[in-house]
């Protein structure tokens, strides 16, 4: 289809000419996704359906206790420093955003009373003025009253320097007002119509720990929210106790009494706690390999919920030196890789990863190889990139590069040996995948020291760990990062320059390779401000491409989330979202 007639589509749907099912019918004919096409509409000023999940139960509570798994146990319930999703999913029990994104794309209020669009005056003209109404009524745990205080004050903790949030970089570039008691105006440089990113905290309890003292706050362990559950206990790294809310903003939710988020062990345990002996409700993340996966099922207890999403299993390669320390910092910005800093390394380094192996032998249906960091929506995947596995070549061109293999067969120059330190969570389905990588690499003459770090450690945001994937102080690294919504913005933000993860952010920073570039930044700018659902998406396919391309990351599996369920639980899952982002709907079959 061209570019004219897609246009003129979206303006049938826009005068009532077409019903926006019909458009989103003839787009899976050509062979776009659901999500996709209500993309284009959104991007294009279209005012949406409001999806209304299927919820069954008439009163609240009775359901008794949720019992779910998430085997990297949270270390820390205060959303705005939590840079793991295990910390965001913690988080986000007691919580709440103004809106979500469901698996249909589509935005779904929360907080917020409806979600901002052009046709009821919440969106300007421009996309530079966003207008959230607020729901009444809401309380926080405490009793204390929601209102557009909480959320100016959010903007403003969060925007502090001296704070150090992770979620800076979705608040920094607006400004927030309160217009009236249940009513706030976020109003950007750019044009901005998706910003609704962000869990809102009280300010009459974090009021007196913004910027220096933010990290004393007593309630950083102790969560005093809006969500469908109130704090009971935490034990870092081990399990989060809540109960019921019982006076939840929303009519008949939720249905458990109780939830235990229990943290520990493995995927495969997990699995195996759901799928084969039904001790829990639900299993977060379950990359295991998808031959175990089915064994598991057969047993008949619960079954493996695979939803489509962005997510991406990849390779970082350090352009950094992370053994030297430059003004006291290891991994400056200011330093180089003896290695990494040479193209010629980098190109052999991607043709030494075999994704074929990585997905027939590991993945299955439950990932996809690819050459893209950007997978999905389809619009946003570049057609421009493609990967090779071929050691031969990869073996050419470090000769051609003046990389000599020594005595004991590893390559080396000036001096300095290829030997690497690639580290990455323990887990069996990612300690296979970085055998593989290894095997490929000693036939290269390249010495890989795999070091596995416990999960909790890794995707932690603790400040004096030497371990965490944050800091990167290790020569490869290898994890998955989410996509939480089915706009770029928020993920292609991983490679901007002001996005680099350093001390002087506490390494709280989403550019967690310290690869910077100005045509990427300049792309990502752009981006910000097109409204043009095609010129936006080039711009994503241009960001994909330059990333790729330098050769500091290697994509490797393009991954559906994957997660275990009980056969009689309801969980509303998105794949553009956090798990528990439709928490307060989940209930249980009789």
């Amino acid at each position: 289809m061209q570019e004219r007639e897609l246009r003129a589509l979206i303006d049938d749907v826009r005068t009532g000419r077409l019903p926006r099912r019909g458009f989103i019918q003839q787009m899976v004919g050509l062979g776009l996704t659901g999500p996709m096409a209500s993309m284009l509409l959104m991007n294009a000023g279209v005012a949406q359906a409001q999806a209304n999940p299927a919820y069954k139960p008439t009163k609240r509570g009775g359901g008794g206790a949720l019992k779910v798994l998430w085997w990297q146990g949270a270390t820390l319930l205060q959303p705005h420093f939590a840079n793991g999703t295990k910390d965001q999913e913690g988080s986000r029990i007691f919580y709440e955003p103004l809106a979500v994104w469901d698996n249909d794309a589509n935005l779904v209020p929360i907080l917020a009373a409806e979600i901002p669009t052009r046709d009821n005056g919440g969106l300007s003209a421009d996309g530079k003025t966003v207008i959230w109404k607020l729901k009444k009524g809401v309380t926080w745990h405490d009793g204390q009253p929601f209102t557009a205080d909480d959320c100016v004050f959010t903007w403003e903790y969060a925007t502090d320097p001296a704070t150090a949030a992770v979620t800076s970089g979705v608040f920094k570039e607006c400004k927030c007002e309160k217009v009236d008691s249940h009513t706030i105006r976020l109003t950007f440089q750019k044009p901005t119509p998706f910003a609704a990113e962000g869990m809102v905290i009280p300010k009459h309890l974090f009021g007196p720990y913004i910027g220096a003292k933010s990290r004393e706050a007593p309630n950083n362990l102790k969560p005093v929210g809006t969500g469908p559950y109130k704090f009971v206990d935490f034990k870092p790294g081990d399990i989060v106790h809540g109960e019921i809310n019982n006076n939840y903003h929303m009519p008949n939710r939720p249905y458990f009494d109780s939830i235990e988020m229990k943290g520990g062990g493995d995927a495969t345990s997990a699995a195996r706690a759901v799928l084969q002996t039904g001790e829990y409700d639900y299993a977060w993340n379950l990359q295991v390999e998808d031959e175990v996966l089915k064994r598991m099922e057969a047993g008949g207890k619960g079954r493996a919920h695979i939803v489509a999403s962005g997510d991406i299993e990849f390779i970082q390669l350090n352009p950094t030196d992370p053994w030297t320390e430059v003004d006291g910092e290891r991994a400056s910005v200011k330093s180089k890789h003896f290695a990494f800093s040479d193209p010629a390394v980098l190109k052999a380094m991607a043709l030494l990863a075999d994704r074929q192996s990585i997905q027939e032998y590991i993945y299955g249906r439950t990932g996809t190889a690819t050459s893209n960091f950007l997978n999905a929506p389809a619009r946003f995947r570049s057609p421009n990139t493609k990967w090779e596995f071929n050691v031969d070549k990869a073996n050419q061109i470090l000769d051609a590069a003046g990389w000599k293999r020594g005595a004991d067969g590893i390559r080396e120059k000036g001096g300095k040996k290829m030997k690497f330190v690639y580290q990455t969570s323990i887990n069996s389905t990612r300690q296979k995948e970085q055998a593989i990588v290894k095997q490929s690499c000693q036939k290269a003459g390249i010495d890989l020291e795999l070091k596995s770090v416990t999960a909790s450690v890794f995707f932690s945001s603790d400040v004096a760990n030497p371990d965490t994937y944050g800091k990167f102080w290790a020569d490869m690294q290898m994890y998955t990062t989410t996509m939480t919504q089915p706009d770029a913005e928020r993920f292609m933000d991983q490679y901007t320059t002001w996005e680099v993860s350093s001390k002087a952010n506490k390494w709280q920073g989403r550019n967690i390779c310290r690869w910077s570039n100005d045509e990427y930044d300049k792309a990502y700018r752009a981006a910000q401000s097109e409204l043009d659902p095609v010129k936006r998406a080039a711009l994503y396919v241009r960001m994909n491409d330059l990333v790729v391309n330098s050769g500091v990351i290697i994509p490797l599996i393009s991954r559906p989330r994957v997660r275990g369920t009980a056969l009689k639980l309801v969980s509303s899952l998105s794949g553009w979202d956090l798990d528990f982002s439709a928490l307060q709907d989940w209930y249980r079959e009789a």
